[in-house]
């Protein structure tokens, strides 16, 4: 997610910045000693799940610190072995936007990503599926598709709009960066596509649902969340509570403090039915997205559960928790801030569940159906 494109009340949290009694030194450590310390003290303070996390953080403490402070930086085969102490250390961590990346010129290719490992370890795991092909051939002809290259430099947005049958509008999209693409200055395929889409849920005349298919979709802006979820409704509502870090304390926070979408301009209420396609790939703002909309009385989600990385995440310069480094040596992506559902429930670590579970199959989607979007169509009389 980009760091300054955040819920607005993520930015109020941003406010109640820490003031930190012992700021972490910007000198690369000299000794593994060092790099567990800074890494440990760290963690307890700019983690933001310590509330809920089962992870015995003291315990960790206790038995890495004299493993650590007998390696040797200058010693390749200890520098491997400090990557698997890593990997135990946060190996059971409920933040699924937590990942290690190594500076460290040794260890540049090694990466520790917790919640893809626990997810390889459960029965039910696949690689991920792009499901552009198998949704095209669902959608009536004169469907429009666009791929924007330019709005975002670092990443390429596809998105498909059409009808299903005549009367059921689809969209989807690869990843959420749709208004930096729809308010560029530069035109761009993708345009076209949200303007269809936006215009027939603005006139929804002959429509008779709404599916969209957030899967294998990574996430992405912010910023989405009013942009998409704002056209289909007609009033300020209320999608669920943020909060973040607000003292050194492992468990010093904020409040919680609402979450509201704003309609966007010439907006109304959706009341067609709506679908959610989501899968295990469908992350960050894809489920918070899924989540916002399931919100809507006649909202629903066919697929897997999502993945469970549901807490956006900024600069640590602005809220003083998330992501940090360990200078000359690693960099920690994690959450800065708590989010949950408007159900009241938090689905971090877990994933979002779907209404109607439809189980990922290869070998149909490899035979040219697609379980999951027939069972979506089973449930449009």
């Amino acid at each position: 997610m980009k760091p300054c494109m955040l819920f607005i009340a993520l930015i109020l949290l941003a406010a109640c910045k820490k003031d930190l009694e012992n700021p972490v030194s910007n000198e690369p450590p000299t000794t593994f000693g060092q790099v567990f310390e800074e890494f440990w003290n760290d963690m307890n303070v700019n983690y933001v799940y310590w509330d809920v996390d089962t992870t015995r953080w003291d315990a960790v403490y206790r038995q890495y610190k004299p493993l650590f402070g007998s390696l040797r930086l200058g010693d390749t085969a200890d520098l491997a072995r400090s990557v698997g102490y890593f990997h135990k250390i946060t190996d059971g961590l409920i933040d699924h936007h937590f990942s290690i990346t190594f500076t460290n010129t040794v260890l540049r290719d090694s990466a520790i990503i917790p919640g893809y490992d626990q997810w390889r370890k459960d029965p039910a795991f696949h690689f991920s599926y792009s499901y552009l092909a198998s949704d095209r051939s669902y959608l009536d002809s004169g469907y429009l598709f666009g791929s924007d290259y330019t709005s975002v430099p670092t990443t390429t947005l596809n998105a498909m709009a059409g009808t299903i049958h005549g009367d059921i509008l689809f969209f989807t999209c690869n990843q959420f960066v749709l208004s930096d693409s729809y308010t560029s200055p530069v035109d761009n395929p993708v345009k076209p596509v949200l303007n269809y889409f936006f215009g027939r849920l603005a006139n929804p005349s002959g429509l008779k649902a709404i599916v969209l298919d957030f899967r294998d979709n990574p996430g992405g802006d912010a910023n989405d969340l009013n942009f998409l979820v704002g056209h289909f409704i007609g009033h300020p509502l209320v999608v669920g509570y943020t909060r973040n870090k607000s003292g050194n304390g492992r468990l010093d926070y904020t409040p919680w403090v609402d979450v509201k979408v704003a309609p966007q301009a010439g907006a109304h209420a959706v009341t067609l039915p709506i679908f959610i396609l989501a899968d295990k790939y469908s992350q960050s703002m894809a489920e918070i997205t899924t989540m916002a909309l399931r919100t809507l009385p006649l909202c629903r989600v066919v697929g897997e559960t999502t993945f469970g990385a549901t807490g956006p995440f900024g600069e640590n310069a602005l809220y003083d928790d998330g992501p940090f480094q360990v200078p000359g040596f690693l960099s920690v992506t994690t959450s800065s801030v708590e989010f949950k559902s408007a159900d009241g429930k938090m689905y971090e670590g877990v994933g979002f569940p779907p209404d109607y579970p439809v189980a990922y199959s290869l070998q149909a989607l490899n035979s040219g159906d697609d379980p999951q979007m027939d069972k979506v169509l089973s449930l449009i009389p």
